[in-house]
């Protein structure tokens, strides 16, 4: 069975007076987290402070972007092994900030998969639908291309490496998430799809996580569904209480349905 993963991303939140506090209490309330893993995602300018917390725990180290090249003339941009070198196992890919903000293209965000895979990082490549998307009845037809797009040319080998997160762009930062019946559904949708560039044996242990503003009070509902094998959380991540409160949850969820 796939064993849970709770993520938690800081965004650009988190100078370094507040990082190392953060980071010591989710340490400290997280030594024995159960039948779940758990990887937090700093700012860059954190990455060497939090690592050094981290270091020995159970919790490891992730990065919010990476670029597809492993060095050369990218000015402001941070190569895959230099986030190996500070001890990171995991980087998020095509999260929908990235996607809207900044203009990144599936095509972009598909190099930074097969990069991060390359060398040795976790990609977890973030898919989701605008609230306009979902009302004109385009949820599958968006998260398909996204998929599709984000795996292209990845063996199955690579693809049975990949973390897929699930985040309805309407609910980030809004306070209003997916239902578990609606999370679930696109979570089933996605396996499906991964049965189909991959294998129904890959598809069955590709964790797929959910996010969008995923709290300790709706993550017990969220992460009871079958289909979800975990979370990607943002605001709540920056209080150490609350996302501890989530990771407990996972394990609870985890043990109810016999996961391992």
């Amino acid at each position: 069975m796939r064993t849970p993963l709770v993520i938690g991303n800081w965004k650009m939140n988190g100078t370094l007076a507040e990082a190392r506090p953060l980071a010591s209490g989710i340490r400290d309330g997280l030594k024995r987290p159960g039948r779940v893993e758990v990887v937090v995602c700093p700012p860059f300018t954190a990455l060497p402070a939090v690592g050094e917390i981290l270091a020995g725990s159970p919790i490891a180290l992730g990065a919010q972007n990476s670029h597809h090249e492993a060095s050369g003339a990218h000015t402001g941009e941070i190569a895959p092994p230099m986030l190996v070198e500070l001890g990171c196992r995991f980087v998020l890919c095509g999260h929908s900030e990235r996607r809207h903000e900044l203009g990144e293209t599936d095509e972009q965000i598909n190099r930074k998969v097969a990069a991060a895979i390359r060398h040795g990082l976790t990609p977890v490549l973030c898919m989701g639908e605008t609230g306009e998307e979902r009302r004109q009845g385009l949820t599958f037809t968006t998260v398909e291309g996204q998929l599709r797009a984000g795996l292209a040319g990845l063996d199955g080998g690579s693809l049975a490496k990949c973390v897929l997160a699930y985040e309805p762009v309407w609910a980030i930062g809004t306070g209003v998430n997916a239902t578990p019946a609606q999370a679930a559904e696109v979570h089933g949708y996605l396996r499906g799809l991964v049965s189909e560039v991959g294998s129904k044996e890959i598809a069955q242990g590709v964790r797929i996580l959910y996010g969008g503003s995923v709290k300790a009070d709706n993550a017990d509902v969220l992460l009871a569904e079958q289909e979800i094998d975990g979370a990607l959380v943002g605001g709540a991540s920056l209080n150490a209480p609350g996302f501890i409160a989530i990771v407990r949850k996972a394990a609870r969820g985890a043990a109810a349905r016999g996961d391992s």
